[in-house]
């Protein structure tokens, strides 16, 4: 995918993530797009290593991988927050 496409996918990603977390986060579309984008990354990562998938591009099973990990550093990011 090209840069266009990340960001654009990213931004779809750290929108649903701060959707369905029950505190949103105060980064503003900025920060959904970069929460997005990494949670791609680290979701990516996690389902490739769990269950072989990865992220392909835009599809459903890659916008779930990339929101899974959207929330993923959005819990990280508070409980480090709270240490």
């Amino acid at each position: 995918m090209d840069i266009v496409t990340w960001v654009v996918f990213g931004l779809v990603a750290g929108i649903v993530a701060n959707m369905i977390d029950p505190h949103p986060s105060e980064g503003g579309v900025l920060g959904a797009i970069v929460l997005g984008i990494l949670g791609a990354v680290v979701g990516g990562f996690l389902a490739n290593l769990i269950f072989g998938a990865a992220v392909t591009g835009f599809n459903f099973t890659s916008l779930a991988i990339a929101v899974v990990g959207s929330l993923v550093l959005l819990y990280i990011g508070r409980a480090w927050g709270r240490a």
